[in-house]
């Protein structure tokens, strides 16, 4: 099956778009890794460690699939998930964090 120019101009912008995505989330983690670093408050480690597990590790499985194109969706969307899931659970423990 192939793609015509529409599909595959909308794949790009969708790429385009995961990735500004990804690029805003990673720096919201430089940001609250500074606020750790500035006042030493562990609830910002754990909101900078999450968003960085949330969107760093996806990121470079974006890349991989780039690279090696026959590597399973599912498995690599297993993965995805899996590292949202972790990412969010350390975010939920940092705001639940006594400090």
């Amino acid at each position: 099956m192939t793609i015509g120019p529409f599909e595959s101009t909308t794949l790009l912008l969708r790429n385009l778009y995961e990735m500004v995505g990804a690029v805003l989330g990673l720096f919201i983690a430089y940001q609250a890794y500074r606020g750790y670093r500035r006042n030493d408050s562990r609830p910002m480690l754990f909101i900078a460690l999450g968003f960085g597990i949330m969107l760093g590790p996806p990121v470079l499985l974006f890349g991989l699939i780039l690279v090696v194109p026959s590597m399973s969706e599912v498995a690599v969307q297993l993965l995805i998930q899996t590292f949202e899931i972790a990412g969010l659970l350390s975010i939920i423990y940092a705001l639940r964090m006594d400090v």
